[in-house]
């Protein structure tokens, strides 16, 4: 696997050079915020946006391809979609950016969690779109990683590998699930005394860097440490139940889905097991209180997440309640939301740039040191010009299960990097394929 996200501060000048030059040289041909680009920009286009909020401006699309009827996280990507939707009409709604509106409805596809279905719908929509607004899942989005380098295309990833800290095309938000991972371990180290740990996750990508972050903490906690892969299923858990009854750890970390999380916490507790449970953050949704397994989890189970709840205090929570409307609330709501701040900053530079181009969206990435999520995350988590170890987000937020919560989930701390991830030298990828 080759990494080509850059040593960003060695090309901010050049960048700036580039952007100075190109203002001067139009500045005698043209001006106003709504001049157009005169060659086809994939996705840009002189017409309002269908359904136009603003019908005297162009229009953006967007495109987004996520896990929305029969993969393992359709419960997190339909809600997520109708998150972002409502972020962009809100963007819309104040006024577009650099005198266009922007659409995510037109280029919706689903990808069943696959990646070959991932490659086909990719295909379809890749020329009709400036960037993507979202791209569901570790191994889909590796299956379109060098079209996206090839066509400098940026992604906006719903997922969250530290490989992605080494690509200059993907748009990543919060800690990867290595982070999670580390975080979680420490915390059950500092909360509950854990000596040992075992790592059950699944194959790939988002598996692997869950167990390599807990791995991690084993090897500087000096704890004793095991790990064992699985397949999709709540059925197919009966090998990791036995496993976990024979051996016995103080802490099971688990990089699966919330079908798996279920059947595992309900099954090994009701038998007996002692032990904590804890989750990178697509192992929860809250339907999960209404399975059999619900008073095990709020006892032993615990979800390190990227960021917190639906119905936390701050300006982009109460934004986005407002935008979203009368919905049951949802934590994958707050996902969406979030994670499309970084792709408004971007389009808002390459837009005062004047290059609202692929090249000049690519470009416009290394110029942002931090972007105003409106208080839901710190803003130093959007810093895309310096190297992965130096921008890469470390911090994590805990949560419990709690069915008198409106998501489900009661928040338990605030952010935090635990002395692993703190100390952590990222000089490359946690995990690779």
């Amino acid at each position: 696997m080759v990494f080509v996200r850059s040593d960003r501060p060695r090309l901010r000048s050049l960048l700036a050079g580039a952007a100075l030059l190109a203002a001067l040289a139009g500045a005698g041909c043209a001006s106003g915020q709504d001049e157009r680009v005169s060659a086809p920009v994939p996705g840009v286009t002189d017409e309002p946006c269908p359904k136009a909020v603003n019908p005297d401006h162009g229009c953006i699309y967007l495109g987004i391809i996520s896990d929305l009827t029969v993969g393992p996280f359709t419960g997190l990507g339909v809600p997520m979609v109708t998150a972002q939707k409502a972020f962009w009409d809100r963007v819309n709604r104040q006024g577009g950016i650099g005198g266009y509106d922007i659409d995510v409805h037109t280029y919706v596809r689903d990808n069943k969690y696959d990646p070959a279905v991932q490659r086909r719908v990719f295909d379809e929509i890749k020329d009709k779109v400036l960037a993507l607004a979202q791209s569901l899942g570790s191994p889909t989005t590796e299956a379109i990683l060098n079209e996206l380098r090839a066509a400098r295309m940026i992604a906006v990833p719903a997922s969250y590998p530290s490989r992605w800290e080494f690509e200059d095309v993907i748009l990543e938000s919060g800690a990867s699930y290595c982070f999670e991972s580390m975080n979680a371990i420490d915390y059950a180290v500092d909360n509950f005394g854990a000596k040992s740990v075992m790592s059950v996750h699944y194959p790939g990508d988002y598996g692997g860097e869950g167990a390599a972050g807990a791995r991690l903490v084993a090897e500087a906690r000096d704890l004793r440490y095991s790990e064992m892969e699985t397949e999709q299923g709540a059925e197919k858990q009966e090998e990791v139940i036995r496993a976990i009854l024979q051996q016995k750890p103080d802490v099971v970390m688990l990089t699966v889905g919330p079908a798996e999380v279920a059947a595992i916490v309900g099954k090994t507790v009701a038998a007996g097991y002692q032990g904590r449970f804890m989750g990178n953050n697509p192992t929860w949704v809250a339907a999960m209180l209404q399975s059999p397994a619900a008073e095990a989890l709020k006892a032993r189970y615990m979800v390190v997440a990227p960021w917190k709840t639906f119905s936390t205090d701050s300006p982009g929570h109460t934004a986005m309640r407002l935008a979203l409307g009368r919905v049951k609330p949802d934590d994958a709501f707050t996902s969406g939301w979030i994670f499309s701040y970084p792709l408004k900053t971007v389009l808002e530079r390459a837009a005062a740039n004047g290059e609202l181009t692929r090249e000049g969206v690519y470009e416009a990435v290394g110029q942002i040191t931090t972007v105003d999520y409106e208080g839901m995350v710190p803003k130093k988590a959007g810093n895309f010009s310096a190297s992965p170890n130096a921008a890469a987000f470390r911090e994590s937020i805990v949560g419990r299960p709690d069915d008198r919560e409106f998501t489900g989930a009661k928040v338990i701390t605030d952010f935090f990097a635990g002395p692993t991830a703190t100390a952590h030298n990222l000089d490359k990828p946690c995990y690779l394929p």
